[in-house]
């Protein structure tokens, strides 16, 4: 089964794809100063409701870096009549290599939520943005946390191990150690990892439903309600996920 398809139907119905609430993303987005113009790059960017939004509000010049195509579909579609069509550049190409053709501090922000696997991780993330980010420009991360350690049943049902995630703090102190300086960042609450869990997990049920001859159907299944289970039964005690912003110090 395509991974990027079960997560393309999983988030059908998520307006951003990472468990921080519309409010909270709303707020980030009326911290930062940003002039008419201004350019902003966002890794990972799925359909890039944060980018029409910047550009909505400041009419800054937005690049989304999305390797999945189908993510890059919905971020055409959901920018039609919204936003001038210039004003957003989408390239479809694995992040590392994206990354590497950007010229040194090109962008007045950079974003990453939720995507800093793409890049090698957070500490790999965060020395990424700060080459494309301007002295004195914004970066914007958000980036999972464990609430507590994580038990060995938990970590076996991730597939990861406990270096995977700092503690909230440490993502923090992570970013300030490589020169970056913390001016703002909240957590997912219980309600809002609810929200997207369970939003996802009912996005592929339905679709499931409403396609029983899909090729991957029974496997979809087996994985969602696998995912459902671990989640209530462990990860929502154990995993965090935090939104932060910084100030790019060069």
């Amino acid at each position: 089964m395509d991974r990027n398809k079960f997560s393309h139907i999983g988030h059908a119905h998520h307006t951003f794809y990472n468990p921080i609430s519309e409010s909270k993303v709303e707020r980030i987005l009326n911290l930062v100063k940003l002039n008419p113009l201004d350019k902003v790059v966002d890794i990972g960017s799925g359909k890039c409701e944060i980018l029409i939004r910047l550009i909505e509000k400041y009419n800054i010049v937005g690049t989304g870096i999305e390797l999945y195509e189908g993510f890059i579909k919905e971020a055409q579609q959901n920018a039609a009549g919204r936003i001038r069509g210039e004003s957003l550049i989408l390239i479809n190409k694995d992040a590392k290599k994206a990354v590497s053709d950007i010229d040194d501090s090109q962008y007045n922000m950079g974003i990453c939520i939720g995507s800093t696997h793409a890049l090698g991780g957070l500490e790999a993330t965060i020395k990424e943005l700060k080459k494309c980010v301007r002295n004195g420009g914004y970066i914007a991360i958000g980036e999972g946390y464990w609430k507590v350690k994580p038990s060995c049943e938990y970590l076996n049902a991730l597939d990861s191990d406990e270096s995977e995630f700092n503690s909230h703090y440490g993502n923090i102190k992570m970013a300030e150690e490589l020169g970056l300086i913390s001016l703002w960042s909240i957590a997912a609450s219980e309600d809002d990892w609810d929200e997207y869990e369970c939003l996802y997990s009912m996005s592929i049920e339905n679709y499931c439903y409403d396609n029983p001859k899909d090729e991957d159907y029974q496997e979809m299944l087996d994985k969602i309600r696998e995912w459902r289970k671990t989640y209530f039964s462990m990860g929502r005690d154990t995993l965090g996920f935090g939104l932060y912003l910084f100030r790019n110090i060069k």
